[in-house]
């Protein structure tokens, strides 16, 4: 005989534990999903790389470049740093699409476009660097790097650069100053103030061809083995994209092994349960267009013509119509939008053992308990937050709940503690309904970011039932 609820079970709100609720299929299911996610975040470690996993996946589902007659499964990318891609259903688009927008930069280590140099004090060949995104600077010395990116050489010719993933292959390092030395160079300064940007120089090599006789010889050895082994010379790095991400690779974590540590999670991990999303779906005939939207650029605003204040996305939903047969003026493209249902998919602060002090916990998100749901980000009095209304809110909650997808709601942290923001006033902005939407993690912007295992399987089912909801 089922166990009656009380009355106050029944009319109070009270996230469950996915681990105590969901069935042992579930759980199962759960653990198998974040297989393959610990291989995407091992493949895909920067934009282009993530843009590349994308397009070879969606390539093996039968999708197909706008513009081929007869295809429902279309997608776009865009200077190689941002991708869009649909499923087009039988309504016109211009009644609406549901849409699940993730950002796929992290914030990382870039070199700059003239990085090497001879350092004299230390006969060391070293590289200049400059941070990109909020990073703790202290977390990234003295830790192994890989260097990741492109060169365009003088020739116009195109060049790959992957260092340091291999086992066979040498990592990099930054580093950091001993402790011992470190009592008027660091601990009688704040965190802010004792790691200095203009300090985070790489060691590059340290040797010199025998018997040389050059006046920089550890630069001109340095530039000899790249020029001997990719064919660069010093004027390619003014054209190249080089960045500095962690060489570790994502894994269980926990003695249950219920989390993932990896990467870059902040935010491939809601790109990821996106796309699997779409994908998931293609065996249903929507009747309302399913997009999903990998953005670039939204650690450092989203500007630029791969943002999410570009015009990209706008074009890609105008071009979808015309594919679809329908008008894509001005008129009918404000009119799709307007009709239109977004999660912006984006990560979340969840309660950290640790530091409690920082979350309200009857407002903030906690592991294992399901998909966060942010009614508004930003900072203070909601600066710069999109705010969804409530109308929206409670549509969200019913589709998830339907679904009988793990859920919760939650703010990132306390008023006045600091704060953080999404792209979703962005896409708002043109007039779509938009709600904050994305997993809870530990360690959001270090080299080894948290994830509950429930979440990431909770989250991927949210947006599988969003894409699809009437």
């Amino acid at each position: 005989m089922k166990k009656k609820e009380s009355t106050t079970s029944a009319l109070s709100y009270e996230r469950k534990n996915f681990w105590k609720e969901a069935p042992i299929a579930e759980q199962k299911a759960a653990f198998a999903f974040a297989e393959a996610y610990k291989s995407f975040l091992n493949e895909a470690k920067t934009v282009r790389e993530t843009i590349a996993y994308t397009e070879a996946l969606l390539k093996k589902h039968k999708f197909s470049a706008i513009g081929k007659k007869g295809s429902n499964k279309v997608y776009t990318i865009f200077r190689n740093k941002t991708i869009a891609m649909a499923v087009i259903g039988t309504e016109p688009i211009s009644n609406g699409f549901n849409m699940v927008a993730a950002h796929i930069d992290s914030p990382r280590i870039d070199l700059k476009q003239n990085p090497l140099y001879e350092d004299s004090g230390s006969a060391m060949a070293c590289m200049r660097t400059h941070y990109y995104g909020g990073i703790k600077k202290y977390q990234w010395l003295s830790t192994p790097l890989s260097l990741h990116g492109i060169v365009i050489k003088k020739d116009g010719s195109k060049l790959d650069i992957s260092i340091g993933e291999r086992d066979d292959e040498p990592v990099f390092i930054i580093p950091d100053l001993l402790p011992h030395l470190a009592k008027k160079e660091q601990y009688s300064k704040n965190v802010a103030d004792a790691f200095d940007g203009n300090k985070m120089n790489l060691l590059f090599s340290g040797m010199q061809a025998p018997m040389g006789e050059d006046k920089e010889a550890l630069k001109s050895y340095a530039l000899k083995i790249l020029n001997d082994k990719y064919g660069i010379t010093e004027v390619d790095f003014i054209s190249a994209e080089l960045e500095l991400v962690p060489a570790v690779k994502a894994r269980d974590a926990g003695f249950d092994s219920s989390m993932v540590v990896g990467y870059g999670q902040d935010d491939r991990i809601c790109a990821y349960t996106g796309m699997k999303a779409l994908l998931e779906n293609l065996e249903n005939k929507p009747k309302r267009t399913m997009v999903v939207y990998f953005s670039d650029k939204e650690e450092v605003g989203s500007q630029g013509n791969t943002g999410a204040h570009s015009i990209f996305l706008k074009d890609f939903i105008g071009s979808i119509m015309a594919h679809n047969g329908e008008s894509n003026s001005s008129a009918n493209l404000r009119k799709a939008f307007m009709n239109s249902q977004i999660l912006s998919a984006d990560v979340t602060a969840a309660i950290d053992p640790n530091f409690p002090s920082v979350h309200e916990k009857q407002n903030a998100v906690a592991f294992n308990h399901g998909i966060g749901i942010s009614k508004f980000t930003g900072s203070g009095g909601k600066y710069g937050c999109n705010d969804a209304n409530a109308e929206f809110n409670a549509k969200v909650i019913k589709i998830f709940t339907d679904a009988e997808v793990f859920w919760q709601t939650g703010e990132l942290g306390k008023i006045d503690e600091g704060g953080g923001g999404t792209i979703a006033y962005i896409l708002a902005n043109q007039g779509a309904e938009v709600l904050d939407c994305g997993v809870g993690l530990m360690g959001m912007h270090s080299l080894y970011e948290l994830c509950s295992k429930a979440d990431l399987y909770s989250t991927y089912k949210a947006y599988k039932s969003f894409l699809i909801a009437k």
